[in-house]
């Protein structure tokens, strides 16, 4: 039985724990936290590839590190940042309800007003670490509408699964989903 999946990411080789994610599936946990020469060497591919934007926007919390070291990278005065609740600081927010693969619920997002008015007709580049299903992207996508941004570009450091066969995101390194063995999928 397989329990790693090796693989080189932005010129980082990696060892990813495989882990069930249901009795016929398994899926390879990338985890970006606690990495920084990762984080670093993904944000700088990343930015090498991203159309022109205003603004990145991330969703709670494997997108965390790497918005930020995008926008430092490039110096950006801000990123924005959906949050899976609602904070004390907070006014004026905007959610929407998202379901992904890693969670067993229904999840909702929320932006603060002042982030949502930031975001009005600018360009917004959608950054997260893995896309699969394509769950939290669409949050993402319906959050920058509701605030009437423009969404320039759609991008992850893996896509996973049926997310590799779409044309609308810009990504690193495929990931195979694996059998509950360790076996990769094709």
């Amino acid at each position: 039985m397989q329990t790693h999946y090796h693989m080189t990411v932005a010129g980082c080789e990696r060892d990813l724990p495989i882990c069930p994610l249901n009795e016929n599936l398994s899926i390879g946990a990338f985890v970006i936290f606690g990495d920084c020469e990762l984080t670093r060497a993904c944000a700088s591919e990343l930015l090498k590839k991203a159309p022109e934007f205003d603004y990145i926007i991330t969703a709670e919390s494997k997108g965390i590190p790497l918005a930020y070291e995008m926008a430092r990278q490039i110096n950006a005065p801000k990123w924005l940042l959906a949050r899976k609740g609602v904070k004390l600081y907070m006014r004026d927010v905007i959610g929407v309800e998202v379901r992904s693969i890693t969670t067993d619920h229904v999840q909702k997002l929320y932006i603060d007003g002042e982030d949502a008015e930031l975001m009005r007709g600018k360009r917004v580049l959608i950054v997260d670490d893995v896309i699969s299903t394509g769950e939290s992207l669409i949050a993402l996508e319906k959050l920058v509408e509701k605030a009437g941004g423009n969404i320039c570009g759609r991008m992850a450091v893996l896509a996973e699964g049926d997310a590799q066969k779409r044309d609308d995101i810009i990504y690193l390194e495929k990931l195979p989903l694996f059998t509950p063995d360790g076996n990769p999928i094709d």
